[in-house]
């Protein structure tokens, strides 16, 4: 035997056990979260047959969980609020309509977000629409400005906003701004550092959340917040889908922007919204917020609505639970908007099971998502849906973006939420349900109006072999989506 065969068959011996001790590791690392099985058994066999490459995308894109004694300090943090400050905070409790006591308690005990109301509840059927009534309001702000975005782009919408801010925080407004690492890299990069220049001289305070520095080896790539939250002098909040980006305003780019929803509260709501900012604000580093007009008294509103916030802080998956809570709940229809579907396996039984029994179940998706993968994925997904007698529709043209889901004729839920495993596990999210009969009409009338601009997918639509082999391959990617 050659020297140069010894020493590849050295090489070989070594490399092979490393290769068994390294899966070992990792498989028993991942096994000992105690995930679902089908997102566990995923990452073994990703992990196990591509071992580098496997284990690059795990550090990136895996499942991380903020670390115990970083969530003590959160909580601890986020308390914030002196005894006076909670008993304001809880004191607006009005009774959920009987048919919801239960599905209120969920949220309430998932989360720990109560029942709140409101005396308007206002749909946003657009990115311009919002951008005007988040400039409208924060003109008319006297005392506090919250915005937490997951974009923010210094573009021409972006700069709106901020000349709108330094406006304000000149008059003596406080003014704090937190916007996502991940999703917001040129605000938050030195050359971003320009384009606030004028907002930091001006008093605006400004944070980031989850800085890529915050560890270079896994920079967190999953635990975001991809909320959209806005509230103006506690009274006023603003949540939903949209980002503050020309990519979702129609007046700036009319042909390509995002199509898209959001929702504007006047009430006690709010100051849950205003609850959920403080924990991220403080966690972010932004500091401890003493104001003492956090939590402004409210006379009780006409709507019903409760704040629904998740993340991996927490395992209860609250949005999770109040979506599928909601579908087991319906009699006569569920309508289903979201741009990535990519259901859980108790999701997608809940949809079917649904449709099964006689309930209306539409879904909307876009036509082309900004992931093939994603949209290949959701695609996997619509026979079953179909042979329980389901409808599907793809939204044709530009993006489709908006998050909705109403039942029967009372319920409607917008928020930031995918009807995805991201969305449901892995990032930090808000919603809104609201438990109104005008509302849920309101919503209704948005969902028909996007039908006309979709495509019904006919159960007997035959995809070419190599697209429906892509299609079942992302479907198997599923749980790493």
């Amino acid at each position: 035997m050659s020297e140069w065969a010894i020493v590849d068959k050295t090489w070989s011996y070594w490399l092979g056990w490393a290769w068994t001790i390294s899966s070992l590791v990792l498989t028993t690392w991942i096994v000992m979260q105690r995930r679902a099985p089908v997102s566990t058994l995923a990452w073994i066999i990703t992990l196990n047959l591509l071992p580098v490459i496997g284990l690059a995308v795990y550090a990136y894109f895996g499942p991380q969980r903020v670390k115990r004694q970083r969530l003590k300090r959160w909580h601890k943090r986020a308390a914030l609020m002196s005894q006076e400050d909670l008993k304001t905070l809880l004191k607006d409790r009005p009774e959920p309509p009987l048919w919801a006591t239960q599905h209120s308690e969920l949220i309430e005990r998932s989360c720990g977000l109560q029942l709140a109301s409101c005396e308007e509840v206002t749909l946003l059927p657009s990115g311009g629409a919002t951008l005007d009534t988040l400039l409208k309001e924060i003109a008319a702000a006297r005392k506090h400005i919250h915005l937490e975005y997951y974009i923010f782009e210094p573009d021409t919408t972006g700069l709106a906003v901020l000349n709108a801010l330094v406006d304000k925080a000149k008059e003596g407004v406080r003014v704090r701004l937190l916007v996502d690492a991940i999703g917001s890299p040129v605000l938050c990069s030195r050359k971003g550092q320009r384009f606030l220049a004028d907002y930091l001289d001006a008093g605006g305070k400004f944070s980031v959340f989850h800085p890529r520095k915050l560890d270079l080896l896994r920079p967190l790539v999953n635990l975001r917040t991809h909320r959209k939250i806005a509230i103006i002098d506690g009274r006023v909040g603003l949540l939903g889908g949209i980002n503050i980006t020309d990519e979702e305003n129609e007046r700036v780019r009319p042909k390509e922007a995002y199509r898209d929803t959001h929702l504007l509260l006047r009430g006690g709501a709010v100051r849950w919204l205003q609850y959920l900012f403080l924990q991220d604000w403080g966690y972010a580093g932004g500091g401890q917020v003493t104001d003492e007009d956090m939590l402004p008294d409210y006379a009780p509103g006409p709507v019903p609505v409760q704040i629904v916030a998740s993340g991996p802080d927490n395992d209860s998956e609250a949005i999770h639970r109040a979506m599928i809570d909601a579908i087991h709940m319906a009699r006569e229809r569920i309508w289903l908007a979201t741009p990535y579907f990519v259901p859980t396996e108790s999701a997608l039984m809940a949809l079917t099971n649904a449709a099964l029994r006689g309930v209306s179940v539409k879904l909307m998706v876009p036509e082309k998502s900004d992931s093939r993968v994603v949209t290949a994925a959701a695609r996997s997904y619509f026979e079953e849906l179909q042979n329980a007698g389901a409808l599907v529709f793809e939204y044709t043209g530009r993006m489709f973006h908006a998050k909705t889901l109403l039942i029967d004729q009372h319920y409607g839920m917008v928020g930031s939420a995918n009807f995805d495993n991201r969305s449901f596990r892995l990032n930090f999210e808000v919603a809104a349900v609201v438990f109104s009969g005008t509302f849920n009409e309101q919503l209704a009338a948005m969902f028909e109006r996007d039908l006309s601009e979709c495509k019904r997918v006919h159960a007997n639509r035959r995809s070419p072999a190599p697209q429906r082999l892509f299609e079942a391959v992302a479907r198997l990617a599923s749980p790493l989506l």
